[in-house]
């Protein structure tokens, strides 16, 4: 039996090598504490349930759903955007309901990438750009985010011969890793770039109602010119503590989402509709609890931030997401100091160079664990005097 060549060229997916390695550990009886992955301790909220489960005892529930989603879901969705950032949306030509961003962020690449095309891609980034552009044959182009240049894609620097080959660029703020922000003059730059290459722009923005110390992150789609060249992903992953549900949307330029739309058709049988009638209650419904939960994820990067400055890390505090980017003390590299900490003390953070070259020499830390494990971590890091490498 042979295999595509697309798969063999797949990377190892960066948490699935974490998580066996956690497993490995807790089978042989060692006590784990992790910050690796950000999937959210804190449960979906009642009201939310509450929604789910009248749902799931209405027959009309039980059968297939279409892949372009409930007409319903499609208006909470534009009636959320318009609420939080003043931007209206045509439900019905504008927005594609997902499972989960994820699988659009992958799948909207056969849509915008040929063979031999060209993506532009944030280095350090989320690996399913990456994996989403070779599945579709193209090849990536990596985009340094340098600490000097608050972990932003400078456009200028990219080769003329590479942006006219370029089909997508990829943006992601609040970012994933390095907990970056960006406002709306860089992406009103980035629309310029674009418009002057005639490349599309994917802006995945999950973390956009995961902010700390009174900041409000915006949408790429409030620039200048946004709707003309790109859409934005979306997800109640991360603001409605839903990650198990599997439902997320992307909105923006008609032709992108129609072209998204062909695709799922041809993929998936949509999202379970009980799953999108808790959805439409997390959008209509009271937001109090977004604050709740970020005020619970502040006091955890506080500590996490103040336990990190100790071991001598360079560390700027998250003006948003669920994580905290550290520079590493001078000698070490991000792999062999992720696996002394879980040698050496059973914690578990994520090297920086799982997310590209330019991360090497950070760790990433979640804060997305309850508040004694986040703290029994910090214990043992404080009291862990590693010999240098």
């Amino acid at each position: 039996m042979r295999l595509a060549r697309r798969i063999e060229k797949l990377p190892p997916y960066l948490f699935t090598e974490i998580s066996r390695k956690i497993a490995a550990k807790r089978a042989a009886g060692v006590d784990v504490v992790t910050f690796a992955i950000g999937d959210p301790d804190i449960p979906t909220p009642a009201h939310i349930m509450a929604s789910l489960h009248q749902a799931a005892d209405d027959p009309a529930n039980h059968r297939y759903p279409e892949s372009d989603g409930l007409p319903e879901l499609r208006r909470a969705i534009a009636g959320w955007y318009e609420r939080r950032f003043g931007l209206t949306f045509d439900p019905d030509k504008e927005v594609q309901p997902l499972l989960g961003s994820k699988e659009g962020i992958n799948n909207v690449a056969l849509c915008l990438v040929d063979p031999g095309d060209v993506a532009l891609l944030p280095d350090p980034g989320y690996p399913p750009y990456t994996t989403g552009t070779l599945f579709a044959g193209g090849e990536p182009y990596y985009m340094p985010l340098r600490e000097e240049d608050n972990f932003l894609p400078d456009f200028s620097a990219i080769p003329d011969e590479i942006a006219r080959r370029a089909k997508v660029l990829w943006l992601n703020y609040p970012n994933n890793p390095t907990a970056a922000v960006a406002d709306l003059p860089f992406f009103e730059e980035a629309v310029r770039f674009a418009k002057k290459y005639d490349i599309a722009i994917c802006h995945d923005g999950p973390y956009s109602e995961v902010a700390f110390d009174g900041y409000r992150p915006v949408s790429f789609l409030q620039a200048e010119g946004a709707r003309d060249v790109g859409i934005e992903f979306h997800s109640l992953s991360k603001s409605f503590n839903m990650t198990g549900w599997r439902i997320g949307w992307a909105i923006g330029n008609p032709a992108l989402i129609n072209a998204l739309a062909r695709v799922k058709d041809n993929i998936d049988s949509g999202i379970p509709q009980a799953i999108q009638r808790m959805a439409i209650t997390a959008l209509e419904g009271p937001q109090d609890c977004i604050a709740e939960h970020n005020a619970i994820y502040q006091h955890r990067r506080d500590r996490v931030v103040e336990t990190l400055r100790g071991l001598g890390m360079r560390v700027t505090p998250p003006k948003g997401s669920l994580y905290v980017w550290a520079h590493l003390p001078d000698g070490w590299s991000s792999a062999e100091y992720a696996a002394r900490m879980i040698e050496d003390i059973a914690v578990v953070v994520t090297p920086g160079r799982g997310y590209g070259e330019m991360g090497e020499g950070f760790i990433r830390l979640s804060l997305t664990y309850p508040d004694d494990q986040v703290e029994e971590g910090l214990r043992r890091m404080r009291e862990w005097h590693p010999s240098r490498p």
